[in-house]
């Protein structure tokens, strides 16, 4: 099967209800980024940075997968289909997908301060007091402004491996992540679905200029289409 590796960010996620929580002013809910997603806010006010996502999770429990994320999974049963996403919440997953490489960290999980390798199940909210083995305090398990991206290398290895590559809610602006695409094979074959699309379709560049609801069902059919039957 032909390796399809899929580039998600907060477009289909928010079809789902789910704030991308970053307002046209730049604040997230009212914050600062910088308050409540950095190490610097961390040290400065935890109980402000947990409240901020634990409402967060309350939100991401409320909502269910939308059409984007069940289409993505059945493509299974036809592709190799790799998921890197952008997002933290756990749609893909709910919807089926079996293969998905969370670049920025899960909400659904929680790490120690100590020992950032050890990351635990945590779908309740993080308290000033929940610690880990190590009697240090829980964290949320993302990747804040400033820190590394753990999982940029194995995200490089999957896209230098593709075959064909859709990318979808997500407008390729954030690097790290923006900079995936240059690890493609030349000549890939692209499709990108967004309601703004800031580029143009060339030879190797497909556009959907839509939301991801409407616009994955259909890239689904053009690709069974054109590598399938």
């Amino acid at each position: 099967m032909k390796n399809l590796v899929v580039l998600t960010g907060a477009g289909i996620s928010a079809e789902s209800g789910i704030k991308t929580f970053r307002d046209a002013d730049g604040l997230w809910e009212g914050h600062d980024v910088m308050q409540v997603a950095s190490p610097l806010g961390w040290e400065k006010d935890q109980e402000l940075v947990l409240d901020f996502y634990n409402q967060r999770r309350k939100q991401l429990l409320s909502v269910d997968p939308n059409k984007a994320h069940t289409v993505l999974a059945e493509l299974e049963q036809d592709f190799n289909v790799e998921i890197i996403t952008q997002n933290i919440d756990d749609l893909h997953e709910r919807a089926g997908s079996s293969n998905v490489l969370h670049l920025h960290g899960e909400l659904l999980k929680a790490r120690s301060t100590f020992d950032e390798n050890l990351v635990i199940d945590w779908k309740q909210d993080i308290k000033i007091g929940d610690f880990c083995e190590h009697n240090f305090q829980l964290r949320p398990h993302v990747v804040w402004f400033g820190e590394a991206v753990p999982m940029m290398e194995k995200a490089i290895q999957k896209v230098s491996n593709a075959d064909i590559i859709a990318i979808i809610g997500t407008s390729m602006q954030v690097y790290p992540a923006a900079g995936l695409i240059d690890f493609a094979p030349v000549k890939t074959p692209v499709y990108f679905i967004d309601p703004n699309p800031n580029i143009r379709e060339n030879e190797y560049l497909n556009i959907y200029a839509e939301k991801a609801v409407s616009g994955v069902p259909k890239m689904a059919e053009e690709l069974r289409k054109r590598f399938i039957s």
